[in-house]
């Protein structure tokens, strides 16, 4: 990789971190279920896309970066879905208790 390719690539990650942050930011808490649960399935893309690459044996770096992908991808997804869960829960409606009968 040439050092133009370099710091154009770091350019788009540096200028991709920083939309991302603003656009996420700026969610109402109302739509943070439904962003969550579409966070969820892009996180099980990558884990498809990690466990590819690490399967794919074209040298033992790719291998081991692959496996760092998935273990990464994986708490990404285990995650979210605790987090959705979470949220998920704050809406249910409590049942009364014996307690609250009285």
């Amino acid at each position: 990789m040439s050092h133009e390719t370099l710091i154009a690539a770091l350019y788009v990650f540096a200028l991709a971190a920083f939309l991302g942050y603003q656009v996420i930011s700026r969610v109402p808490p109302l739509l943070h279920t439904p962003l969550m649960s579409a966070t969820n399935a892009i996180s099980g893309i990558s884990l498809v896309g990690s466990l590819v690459t690490a399967g794919a044996q074209y040298n033992t770096v790719s291998t081991i970066l692959g496996f760092v992908a998935v273990t990464c991808a994986t708490i990404n997804v285990v995650g979210g879905f605790m987090i959705t869960d979470r949220m998920l829960r704050m809406f249910k409606r409590k049942l009364p208790t014996v307690k609250d009968k009285k």
